[in-house]
Order: structure tokens, then C-alpha cells, then sequence
């Protein structure tokens, strides 16, 4: 067996063959599917039990995987030597672990007595739950056989006391590794609805407490074992987190159409895993807590909105609402007192209104409007209440949009999650901005909407408005509200955009934006969705620097529509145009420098920075009485921020002409070069009040700064500012050139060079 690994020069498995196929090791064909984990299960018990020497008062057994026989492709073993009191069981142990070890394969191990195995499950729930996936492999099938009964048994008398902190456990589970049904690289195994929370559906089922494993289930928990097993197989080694570089061939394997089918089918599993558990959970909750009855003895019903009770912990219809014609609007009704209360709705009640309750007229009646206002602006109930009302189909019935959303990657590296979890999620950030704004309906509902063009042909901003529009005429928003809920949609963008990679100190940027957003209402409701929108992106989205400028354009902006007249451009900062030559002053994020006037200061500077690791969002630099004035933003690129007396030194050195820092600002420069498409050119000639624009599209790297603006500066270009705005892997940086450079070849040479420096 151990000729077929491969050895290192210690002559132990090499790190690499510990991932070796168990099919390579056992002889079993590799395969994806039940039959295949099955039959890998098979060939382990067998070749297990040749290991074990016959011996009374000895038994192996197998939990995890190889107890469930879903063995995957690369998989670990999960083994318990049961012994009687047997002399000699470590000794006999050792000779069992060390040819799996040998044959490179994973092994959690532990050997005990039945008592012993008993008392661990009683004070760790994760091992009692393990205990009920135990199953004999060779050695005394009765010892053996009375293990398995007593920890099932076991549990069936404790699980309604275990099951409190195994839930603790589950919900810390969830908080590190997130929603399967929503993220775009999910964890298959350990995410909320993956295959760890089937192993808790299984053991309440085992505990009799309800009928967790419906066929629904069954059928998704087959099928993300599948997908597991193709992507170990994809891999070539145990992995459980379907990242994007593996998504089209992993649904190649399983015959899906491509990457994003897999992930919408790996989305829908792991919703119906989810809702699954959360039933599971409130029975046992039921179970545990007991049901509050009145003084006739029946459970408590407490009314908590119109034709909505509460019944035993859940939501159910009041009696006059069940009735030959139900209102349109009752389902909406229903989700919005379920999100205000945070209750859970019945699973009766959600297939009663799947089954029964018509479709809304269009325009909505206003009691349906004011529904979905509530629903949207409910804060933490949203989520929850979204998600069962889609997993009963009602949301198609308000948004024949949604059918086309409903679990659509993002591939933009900054998303976190899919497409119909963000609107949702952007929904309830923009609850938390609700008093800041005029018209908090219109913020909740642009907020939900904003993204509704993804997945069209075309700019999502662009193609999303009037799709946007319609939906708000068709909710019964008068024309001119309908109009702003499209201008929200169409501009949602434009803050962040403009913050990030244009001059805020030229009057023709701030002219630009106010034209566009027309009025303070507009401007307040997109500030608002801004930050909402990025919040339900992710970390990536957004920053303080960000958010400084954002808060800095909307106040410039706020003040030319309130009063008609542009904000005048900041002065210099007096510390630099006064005292000698070099000035250096480092304060936080930022980076101000002053020295005798020449060429490539700006370059000097960046490539200064970049030295000492640290990026530059923004860069200005003028002329003032004869000396040049640089100020920059900058922030670590990992790490701590650098040493300040280092950086102050070197960019003293630096402005001053020291060619030794000079050289080593070449040699890092060169060595750090971005891969990924081709750097890409594009002009603005109207962006700026006395300068040309041009926006450099290209791979982000270390250094890249400092190579562009040298190549600016060698072909002549004198830059008076930068802007820098990084997406994901990629950057968009802004340099404002003075002049306007309105010669065709001379633009070709400046963008050939520009384009050089950045490839």
C-alpha cells in the first residue's frame, strides 16, 4: 500500500501526498455521486479490517463520512478504537494508525472504552452528534453494536437539554464562515445551509423532536455532496470553499450549464437546508420551553397587526382573513409584521398564502404599498422575513423581476454576496439613514432597486432605471416619485465615482455633479444610498478616506444648489509656502511636501511613498512663489504604517535629489508590475476647468504611480493633481495634465507612454 505513496528525503509521506485520491490508496475508481461515495466507503472497510488483528473486546468503528459512507473524493478518516479494558489497546492502536498514516491519508483519531466515549459525549455535544453517525467496521460487532444503541439512546433523552448549546455553536459556525445560499465563494461544509447543518437536521430528526429530513432536503443535501465531490475532484486535493476559479469546471463535472448555474443551485440548497433548520429550531424550542396556553388550555394567540396573530412563538392568519377572497395585499401584510415583530411566520401560513392569496392589481392598493415600505425599513426582521416569504415563492408574486435575480453572482471581487441577498441587504443598511433624509420611502425603496439592471446587457445603472421606474409606477408611486426612484438607480454611482478620481477642489466637478443631481433632496438620498450600498457590499467597498470625500463632494455640492455659487478652492496650506526648503510634514493620512520647483516632484514623491509601502488615493500638486507644493493621501498597502521619521527622512533625500533613494525608487518600481487584461487609456476633455483628463485603467501594483508619472513627465505632461480608486485587483487612476493637449498625435504619444509604464 505505501509503495503507491511517494516519499521525501525523511522518507515520510511528502506534505502533498497527504492529499492523495483514497481511490489511489483503497483501489477504488474515482467517482462523483452516491454510488461512488458508497463504493470508496466499501473498499475502506474493507482494507480497515485487514489492518485490525482479530481480537475479542476490540472494535472500529467509523463516524463521520465513512459512518455516513459519503466518502469523498479526498477525504480524512474519522476512527474510534472501542476497546473492554483490553491490555495492550495503545499498542495495538499504533500499529492500526500508522499504515493510514503511511498511506498519506488525513486521520482523526481516539481510542476509548464505552463508558469513556459516553462521557465525552455528554459533556461535548459535537461528539454526541458524531456517536449517532457511528458505524461498525471489523473487530466485535456486539461491543460495538452497544455502543452505537447506547449513544442514540443517549441522545434521544438529552438532545432537548444539548440542543441550547449546540445552537450556540451552529450560530458561531454561521458568524465565521456566512450563508452558503448568498456568498459567492462558500464554505460547501461549514457556511449556514451547508452540509455540517444536514449532520444537525439528522440528529434532531434522530431525537424524534420533528421530521427535519424531508425529501426537499434529502435531495439538496445529495446534491451538495455532489458538489463537494467534484470539486475535490476539480482540485485535486480536500477543499470544501467553491471559489470562483473553480466554479465553471466543478460545473462541468456535475454537467451544469456553467459557473453560475452551479452557484444558483448550490444557492437554492442551501436555502432549503437553512429553512429547514430554522424549523427544526423553533420545535425544539417549542419542545423545551413548553406551550403557553390560556385558562381554557389552548395556546396563547395574541393579535400584533391586522389580520396577523401570534400563535405559539409564530405568525398565523387571523380567522376573518381566511375567507373566499382574500385581500391581495394580506402576504405582504403578513411579511411586514413578521419583520416589525421578528417572529417567525408558520410554515401553514406560508403555503396558504402561496396557494390563496391573488396576485396585487397594478397599481398596488396602498395598503400593499405602505406593506412594503415597512417590510424594506424594518431593520434586522427584513432578512429573515425575505427569506421565507421567497422560499414559499410570494416574492415572484410582488416582483416578476426576482425570478431573474434570485441568486445571481457577482463577479466583482468587492461583492460578498448575491445579487438578490445585496438589494435586500442594502434595503436594511439604508433603514439605519431613514431620518436623515426627506423622503425615507423613496430611500428604502431606491436602496432596494438600485442594482435591479444587473444581469441586462448593458450599464446596470443605465438599463436598471426604467426598469426601476416601472416598478414604482407599478407599486402605484406617482409619475414624478417613479422618476426619482429611476434617477436614484441611474446616479447611483455618481458620488462615489466623482469622490474617488476627480478634482473636488475644481468648480467645474462640483457644477458637474449639481447639474446632474438637480436638487438637495436627490443629493441627500444618494449620499444615503451610497453608504448603504457599500455597507452590503463588503469591507472592500468602503473606507474612511472614502467616506471623508463623499461627505466632502455632497457638502460642495450642497452649498452651489443651496446658494448658486461654486466653493472656492482651498488655499495652500500655510506651512508650505513659508520657511526653507525642503518642508516635510506627516500627519496621519497625510503627506504634505514643498521644495524648490521642478519636474518630477510629483513622481519623486509617489515613488517615495511606494517605497515605504504606502498607497497614495490622492495626490495635488501647484506652484506657489517658486516652490513646488505636493500633498498626498495615503494609507499602509498591508500591514503597519511605516516608520514617520524614515519616511520623512527619505523624502527629504528624495526632493532633494539624493541619487541613492532615486535608485532604489527605479530598481522597486520594476520589479512590481500588475498582471491581469491590458492597461487602457481614457480621455476627458471637459472634466476640468483648465486642464485635459486622463484616466489610466490598468492591473494595481506597487509603484505604479510612480512609473506612470515619471512617464507623464518625460513626455512633457505637467500634472496638477491624481486620483486614485481601487476595484478589487484593478485601479482607475485620474491625472489631471495642464493644457489642453488638443494635438491627436500628441495625445497618442502621451497615452503610448502612459500605457508602456503601466504594462
Amino acid at each position: 500500500m505505501t509503495s503507491l505513496i511517494r516519499k521525501n528525503a525523511s522518507g515520510r509521506p511528502g506534505d502533498g501526498d497527504a492529499e492523495l485520491l483514497i481511490n489511489e490508496v483503497v483501489g477504488v475508481p474515482a467517482g462523483i455521486g452516491e454510488a461512488a461515495r458508497t463504493a470508496r466507503a466499501a473498499a475502506f472497510d474493507s482494507w480497515l479490517g485487514a489492518l485490525l488483528p482479530e481480537q475479542d473486546g476490540i472494535a472500529l468503528i467509523a463516524v463521520g463520512g465513512l459512518g455516513r459512507r459519503q466518502c469523498a473524493p479526498y477525504g480524512d478518516l474519522d476512527l474510534v478504537l472501542l476497546h473492554a479494558g483490553v491490555p495492550g489497546t495503545d499498542e495495538l492502536a499504533a500499529k492500526l494508525w500508522y499504515p493510514i498514516w503511511d498511506a498519506g491519508l488525513r486521520l482523526d483519531h481516539s481510542v476509548r472504552t464505552i463508558a469513556e466515549a459516553l462521557s465525552v459525549a455528554q459533556d461535548d455535544v459535537k461528539v454526541a452528534l458524531g456517536l449517532l453517525d457511528a458505524r461498525f467496521v471489523a473487530g466485535d460487532p456486539i461491543l460495538a453494536d452497544q455502543l452505537i444503541r447506547t449513544a442514540a439512546d443517549h441522545w434521544r433523552r438529552t438532545a432537548v437539554r444539548q440542543l441550547p448549546g449546540l445552537r450556540e455553536i451552529t450560530t458561531a459556525r454561521w458568524a465565521a464562515h456566512g450563508e452558503l445560499a448568498f456568498l459567492l465563494e462558500g464554505d460547501l461544509k461549514e457556511a449556514a445551509g451547508g452540509l455540517r447543518d444536514v449532520g444537525i437536521l439528522r440528529a434532531i430528526a434522530t431525537a424524534g423532536i420533528t421530521d427535519a429530513l424531508r425529501p426537499a432536503v434529502r435531495a439538496a443535501h445529495l446534491r451538495l455532496l455532489d458538489t463537494r465531490d467534484a470539486l475535490h475532484q476539480q482540485v485535486g486535493r480536500r477543499v470544501d470553499r467553491l471559489v470562483a476559479q473553480e466554479r465553471d469546471g466543478v460545473a462541468e463535472l456535475l454537467a451544469a450549464d456553467d459557473g453560475d448555474a452551479l452557484l444558483r443551485r448550490v444557492a437554492g440548497d442551501a436555502r432549503t437546508v437553512s429553512h429547514a433548520l430554522d424549523d427544526a429550531w423553533r420545535a425544539a424550542d417549542r419542545l423545551r420551553s413548553g406551550r403557553r396556553r390560556g385558562a381554557d388550555g389552548r395556546p396563547l394567540r395574541r393579535p400584533v397587526a391586522r389580520d396577523v396573530v401570534e400563535h405559539d412563538g409564530e405568525l398565523v392568519l387571523a380567522r376573518t382573513a381566511i375567507g373566499a377572497r382574500p385581500d391581495p395585499s394580506l402576504s405582504l401584510r403578513v411579511a411586514a409584521a413578521a419583520a416589525t415583530t421578528r417572529l417567525p411566520i408558520a410554515r401553514a401560513t406560508c403555503e396558504w398564502l402561496a396557494a390563496y392569496c391573488p396576485p396585487l392589481p397594478a397599481p398596488w392598493p396602498p395598503a400593499a404599498r405602505a406593506a412594503l415600505i415597512t417590510l424594506l425599513g424594518a431593520g434586522p426582521g427584513l432578512v429573515p422575513a425575505w427569506e421565507t416569504c421567497d422560499r414559499y415563492g410570494l416574492i415572484d408574486g410582488w416582483l416578476p423581476e426576482w425570478t431573474r435575480l434570485r441568486s445571481l453572482p457577482q463577479h466583482n471581487p468587492v461583492h460578498r454576496f448575491t445579487l438578490d441577498r445585496h438589494l435586500v441587504q442594502t434595503a436594511y443598511e439604508a433603514s439605519r439613514h431613514t431620518r436623515e433624509v426627506d423622503r425615507p420611502d423613496l430611500l428604502l425603496l431606491g436602496a432596494f432597486l438600485h442594482d435591479i439592471g444587473k444581469g441586462l446587457p448593458g450599464d446596470h445603472s443605465t438599463v436598471g432605471a426604467p426598469v426601476a421606474e416601472a416598478v414604482a409606477t407599478r407599486i402605484g408611486l406617482p409619475d414624478s416619485e417613479a422618476a426619482l426612484i429611476g434617477a436614484l438607480v441611474r446616479r447611483h454611482l455618481l458620488l462615489p465615482d466623482v469622490a474617488t478620481r476627480r478634482d473636488l477642489a475644481d468648480p467645474k466637478t462640483i457644477a458637474d455633479v449639481a447639474d446632474q443631481v438637480g436638487d438637495t433632496t436627490t443629493l441627500d438620498l444618494l449620499h444615503a444610498l451610497v453608504r448603504a450600498d457599500a455597507a452590503a457590499t463588503g469591507p472592500a467597498a468602503w473606507s474612511d478616506w472614502k467616506g471623508r470625500l463623499v461627505a466632502e463632494l455632497v457638502t460642495r455640492v450642497r452649498t452651489a444648489l443651496d446658494t448658486g455659487v461654486l466653493p472656492a478652492p482651498p488655499a495652500p496650506d500655510p506651512a508650505l509656502v513659508a520657511g526653507p526648503l525642503p518642508v516635510v510634514h506627516l500627519t496621519g493620512d497625510r503627506v504634505a511636501v514643498a521644495a524648490a520647483d521642478r519636474r518630477g516632484l510629483l513622481a519623486t514623491v509617489a515613488g517615495c511613498l511606494a517605497l515605504h509601502r504606502l498607497e497614495v488615493l490622492s495626490a495635488d500638486a501647484s506652484t506657489v512663489d517658486g516652490r513646488a507644493l505636493v500633498e498626498c493621501r495615503v494609507q499602509p498597502r498591508y500591514g503597519l504604517a511605516p516608520d514617520p521619521i524614515a519616511l520623512s527622512a527619505d523624502l527629504r533625500r528624495a526632493v532633494g535629489g539624493n541619487v541613492s533613494v532615486t535608485q532604489r525608487l527605479r530598481g522597486r518600481a520594476l520589479a512590481a508590475r500588475g498582471e491581469g487584461a491590458a492597461p487602457r487609456v481614457v480621455w476627458h476633455r471637459e472634466a476640468a476647468t483648465d486642464a485635459v483628463l486622463l484616466e489610466l485603467r490598468a492591473a494595481d501594483a506597487a509603484g505604479l504611480l510612480y512609473r506612470v508619472t515619471c512617464a507623464l513627465d518625460e513626455a512633457g505632461a505637467q500634472v496638477r493633481a491624481a486620483r486614485i480608486s481601487t476595484l478589487g485587483a484593478d485601479v482607475v487612476d485620474a491625472f489631471y495634465l495642464v493644457g489642453g493637449w488638443p494635438d491627436d498625435a500628441e495625445r497618442a504619444r502621451l497615452e503610448s507612454a502612459v500605457l508602456a509604464a503601466a504594462g
